[in-house]
């Protein structure tokens, strides 16, 4: 099995309210076999440019996990709780 990574940078325009999206995500995020890797991470910017927002970052054991996770219906209801709270950048990408 190969890892993958689930990158997520957000801008937070409502605290309290992304605060109770990130308490039901991560479990959910768990249950398809994500684990954190990074959190509130500062980016070092070695060269070239980046926005200063801080980054999530998530391994998981597979692609299909993420995109299990991702498209499943039971994570409507939890990403509806972010609605009006951020504008999140998403990205995914296999491990080697």
């Amino acid at each position: 099995m190969m890892p993958a990574y689930f990158l997520v940078q957000a801008t937070i325009t409502d605290e309290p309210r992304y605060q109770k999206y990130r308490e039901a995500v991560v479990p959910f995020i768990a249950s398809f076999g994500g684990k954190i890797a990074a959190r509130g991470a500062k980016v070092d910017v070695l060269e070239g440019e980046h926005d200063t927002r801080s980054v999530v970052m998530f391994e998981f054991p597979t692609m299909e996990a993420i995109h299990a996770f991702w498209n499943s219906p039971d994570y409507v209801p939890i990403k509806k709780l972010r609605e009006g709270a951020a504008t999140i950048n998403v990205w995914a990408f296999p491990g080697i």
